[in-house]
C-alpha cells in the first residue's frame, strides 16, 4: 500500500489489482524499453517480459538509462532484469535474450495481455505488429529520431494497425539520430498507455497518432482510420 500510494489515490484497489494480475511483453531494451519496463515495474505490473538480443554498449548510455558503464559487453535482457527486480521485488520479470522474428514470436510473446513496442526498427515492429492482429492483443508503438516522436495504440479490430498507415517498413538509413530526453518523453507516454489498457481508465491512443515535436516544443494528434485493403488487420470485423 506504501509502495503504491501515490498512484492508488488514482487507480484504487481494483486498478492496482488489475496491474498486479497483468503480463506485459515489452520488444527491445533500449532507450525505450529502458523506461517503458523501470515505470510498469514501478508501477507493479505483476509479470514483465523483456525482449532483446543485443549487448550494452558505450552509445547506448546516453539514452539506456538501465544501464552503466560496468555493464558494458553484457546482455541487455538479463542486465535489465536485475535492475528491475532491484525497484520492484514484488514484480516478476522475465528476460527472453532473442531477437524477435515471424517463427518465435508466439514463444517470445504468447503468454503476454499487451505488448509494447520498444523498438529501433520497423522490419521489427512489422513483425510484431502482425503478431498482435493475428493474436488480437493490444499492442502500444512508440517511435523517436532527433526531436520528433510518435506514439500509438493498436487494438486488434477496434482501429488501425500499424500497417494501415505504413504497409511496408521503409528502407533501413544507418544509425539514428536521438536526443536522450526525447526517448524519455515517447517512452512515458507508452507506459501510460498501458497502464489505461490495463485498468481501463481514461483513453488510449487508438485511431489517434500523438506526434511530439521538441523542437519547437509542440504536439499534435492525426487521426488515423483503418486501411480496408491492410495486408495484416483488413479482415478483422470493427
Amino acid at each position: 500500500m506504501e509502495r503504491y500510494d501515490r498512484q492508488l489515490r488514482i487507480l484504487g484497489e481494483e486498478g492496482q489489482e488489475k496491474l498486479r494480475s497483468a503480463t506485459v511483453a515489452v520488444v527491445g531494451l533500449g532507450g525505450l524499453g529502458s523506461i517503458i519496463t523501470y515505470y510498469l515495474a514501478a508501477a507493479g505490473v505483476g509479470k514483465l517480459i523483456v525482449i532483446d538480443d543485443g549487448l550494452v554498449e558505450l552509445s547506448n548510455l546516453n539514452r539506456q538509462i538501465l544501464y552503466t558503464t560496468s555493464d558494458i559487453g553484457l546482455p541487455k535482457a538479463y542486465i535489465a532484469a536485475a535492475r528491475l527486480k532491484a525497484l520492484n521485488p514484488e514484480v516478476e520479470v522475465v528476460p527472453r535474450q532473442a531477437r524477435l522474428a515471424p517463427d518465435n514470436a508466439g514463444k517470445l510473446l504468447g503468454e503476454a495481455d499487451i505488448l509494447v513496442d520498444g523498438l529501433d526498427n520497423w522490419e521489427s515492429r512489422h513483425i510484431l505488429n502482425r503478431y498482435a492482429v493475428e493474436e488480437g492483443k493490444p499492442l502500444v508503438h512508440g517511435a523517436v529520431q532527433g526531436f520528433y516522436a510518435q506514439v500509438t495504440t493498436v487494438v486488434p479490430g477496434k482501429g488501425p494497425c500499424l500497417a494501415c498507415f505504413l504497409p511496408e517498413p521503409p528502407k533501413p538509413r544507418g544509425v539514428i539520430p536521438i536526443i536522450g530526453a526525447i526517448v524519455g518523453i515517447v517512452a512515458s507516454f507508452e507506459a501510460a498507455e498501458v497502464v489505461k489498457l490495463v485498468t481501463g481508465m481514461g483513453e488510449p491512443l487508438v485511431g489517434r497518432l500523438l506526434v511530439i515535436d521538441a523542437y519547437r516544443g509542440g504536439t499534435d494528434t492525426v487521426e488515423l482510420r483503418r486501411n480496408p485493403r491492410c495486408p495484416v488487420c483488413g479482415d478483422l470485423k470493427g
